[in-house]
């Protein structure tokens, strides 16, 4: 196995076949929650679409809904983001994913294979989230426990604080809602997580669009249309067609807009991401220096 420990800023070969196989996995997750909602549709008869990708919560696909995208927040929580912003946007959008998961949209739709199945939401949200801000207590702990040996060790980064602090910011404000506004918190937590998550997730592919811009400028300072590149192409789209959307249901109602608008967010990313990956196959992570935002 050939490493590369001796030089700064270069990753081991085995460092690097794990960014691969942790990013493939994110693809993969990703097309398990699409094939599930699909043959979820394929079941009803094809006759007809849930109003949104979150009310199939309440079909036979919960089970790769949830699971998926729990597995897709520690994924984005665990790889470390080309800058800081990137792993502090990365981060954030981690952290919420289970969020989005373990609280169900409060509209469960019509269209479903089986009979609905009756829970209790609110025991739902009580044991799920529960669970989920005693491993957010532990993990902070661990976090700033690790944060202190660096500093002692002198490797702390103090950008890294910001990091550290809207992580505690963001844990105080699900563990309030969930322990004094449980109505408030059960009836908004998905929509605001879900919006919030996409915000963020968007935010990291202007990032690498302005990143990749910088990269590959053509003089020693990058120009307008060195920013014109596959990352700035997605994150317009990401940008436009929600709104587009949005515009159109408003204009001509549209009972699925939520559906697609949550689908293209998605299909999007993950076509960043696969790019993103090719792009860092042989890295593992982007170079530092010059080209950071």
């Amino acid at each position: 196995m050939i490493r590369n420990d001796d030089v700064p800023g270069v990753l081991s070969l085995d460092a690097v076949k794990t960014y691969r196989y942790l990013r493939l996995s994110m693809i993969g997750l990703v097309v398990l929650l699409g094939a599930s909602v699909g043959l979820e549709w394929w079941a009803t008869g094809r006759r007809c679409l849930q109003e949104s990708l979150s009310a199939y919560f309440f079909t036979p696909a919960q089970g790769v809904f949830v699971g998926s995208l729990v597995a897709i927040g520690v994924c984005l929580i665990v790889i470390k983001g080309n800058t800081e912003w990137e792993d502090l946007l990365l981060n954030i959008a981690g952290m919420l994913a289970p969020v989005v998961a373990f609280v169900p949209t409060p509209q469960p739709g019509m269209c479903r294979s089986v009979a609905e199945p009756m829970r209790d939401a609110s025991a739902d949200v009580a044991n799920n989230v529960g669970a989920l801000l005693i491993v957010g207590v532990v993990g902070m702990a661990l976090t700033i426990v690790i944060a202190r040996r660096d500093r002692r060790a002198g490797t702390w980064n103090p950008e890294s604080a910001i990091g550290v602090v809207v992580a505690l910011a963001l844990l105080a404000v699900v563990g309030g809602g969930y322990l004094f506004a449980r109505d408030l918190f059960v009836a908004n937590a998905h929509y605001v997580a879900a919006v919030t998550l996409f915000v963020c997730i968007i935010a990291v592919v202007i990032l690498n669009a302005t990143r990749f811009g910088r990269m590959h400028a053509s003089g020693p300072t990058a120009r307008p249309a060195d920013f014109a590149n596959r990352y700035a192409v997605i994150a317009v789209l990401m940008v436009i067609a929600p709104l587009g959307m949005l515009l159109w249901r408003q204009i001509f109602g549209w009972d699925h807009a939520v559906l697609w608008i949550e689908a293209t967010e998605i299909g999007l990313f993950a076509i960043f991401w696969l790019l993103q990956t090719v792009e860092l196959w042989d890295e593992g992570t982007a170079p530092a220096g010059p080209i950071s935002p």
